[in-house]
């Protein structure tokens, strides 16, 4: 345990680590409040049902899906500082503007703002592939990961409380507005000091000029690497709605932030271990066991919350070791130029990710039992880790002594 958190020690001892992780933690806040006051600001301020609610953060998850490769390779190309500045006044403006518009207005906008969104969550990767050394971006990765699990659990929170308490959501996505901008400032401390046009000085970038062309690094290893991401993500959304869903049906609703706290207490447990473990699991088996753990859950929740809590444990556990070693695998798939685009791909593939997990268990759910939300999402999020698996196995290189015999046993050319 104590060589664990040297381990850890280590990586915070490194020039700029600690700035890197506080600036992350502190920029996402506002990223993690945005969906929730912007479906209560339609549903309070604007007097329109959930559906209503559910469309405006659809058309930000939408511009946001489509804007984060974009943003990506603009990061790659001009560097983190016109990038972030420019698009912290853009979130900026839309949420100190978004409370006078009407409904049709707001949906346009929330389009424009999700594309034109602060790239969080893309500058921190790409800040960790760049500016870390390799042999401590396993475990950076990691922290990062349980970072994102500390201010998920915050930022709705805030969001919902401030909003509830004064029964109007103006104040509260004014604070958001100010918070981005805000954030865009805090990211410019993740700028390599001598940034100047496409090229970023940091442990990555300071590696010789290598070939950026798509048709180098996007293969189908890599695609499938952004198809784990995406199935992760669906897993999580999917997940949350038949925790809820299966509390409903035994009549413990009011359960569902204990199991869910639990949940994310045993993924930053997992987090934590695949940092500083020696041998850690693949990408691949990671996500295999998250979906194998997280299909009978619903099953064991029907005894009761406090059994749907210990059902989660292991699927909880594999949860930020699967989103870490993900952004490893894709920050370590790429050259050094496009860290930014690749980082912003695979931030989309999460996007859609979680955009059809949240329907597909519910209308699951709404057609079968709670239960079938675990299983159909675990079920897909398993399927495409044995797809990878599968891959992997198949497209190995063939051992040096059988491609040899083989060379020998051909007969010989005439």
């Amino acid at each position: 345990m104590f060589k664990a958190f040297a381990s850890y020690r280590g990586l915070l001892a490194l020039p700029g680590a600690r700035t890197l992780f506080f600036v992350g933690l502190l920029a996402r806040l506002p990223f993690t409040a945005a969906s929730m006051a912007l479906a209560l600001h339609v549903v309070i301020d604007l007097d329109r049902g959930y559906g209503a609610a559910g469309l405006a953060d659809l058309m930000l998850t939408v511009g946001g899906a489509m804007g984060a490769p974009l943003l990506g390779r603009s990061l790659d190309r001009f560097g983190v500082r016109p990038v972030v500045l420019v698009t912290g006044a853009v979130d900026a403006v839309f949420w100190v503007g978004a409370p006078y518009l009407s409904y049709p207005w707001l949906l346009a906008a929330s389009l424009v703002a999700g594309f034109m969104g602060l790239p969080v969550f893309t500058t921190i990767r790409r800040a960790i592939a760049t500016r870390i050394p390799s042999e401590h971006q396993r475990k950076a990765f990691a922290l990062d990961a349980i970072l994102v699990e500390v201010v998920f659990m915050v930022g709705p929170s805030i969001a919902v409380g401030a909003i509830t308490m004064v029964n109007d959501a103006t104040a509260t996505m004014t604070g958001i507005g100010v918070l981005y901008l805000g954030a865009g400032l805090l990211l410019t401390r993740l700028a390599p000091p001598l940034e100047a046009g496409g090229a970023t000085a940091g442990t990555k970038d300071s590696a010789a000029p290598e070939p950026s062309g798509l048709s180098l690094w996007l293969r189908p290893g890599f695609l499938l690497v952004l198809g784990v991401s995406m199935a992760a993500n669906l897993v999580l959304a999917g997940s949350e709605i038949s925790i809820t869903a299966v509390l409903r049906d035994i009549d413990s609703t009011g359960w569902a932030g204990i199991c869910v706290a639990i949940w994310c207490a045993a993924s930053m447990v997992g987090g934590f271990w695949h940092g500083a473990t020696s041998k850690p699991w693949r990408l691949p088996r990671l996500m295999l066991l998250m979906g194998l753990t997280i299909a009978p859950v619903g099953i064991i929740g029907h005894g009761g919350w406090f059994w749907l809590a210990l059902a989660l444990l292991p699927s909880g556990f594999m949860c930020a070791p699967t989103l870490a070693s993900a952004s490893e695998e894709v920050t370590r798939a790429v050259p050094a130029s496009v860290v930014g685009q690749a980082a912003g791909l695979q931030g989309s593939a999460m996007t859609i990710g979680a955009a059809i997990g949240a329907p597909l268990a519910g209308a699951v759910i709404d057609h079968s039992a709670p239960a079938w939300g675990f299983a159909v999402t675990g079920g897909v999020g398993a399927a495409l880790a044995a797809l990878t698996i599968g891959y992997q196995y198949f497209a190995r290189p063939k051992p040096v002594k059988a491609a040899e015999e083989e060379e020998a046993d051909a007969p010989a050319a005439v």
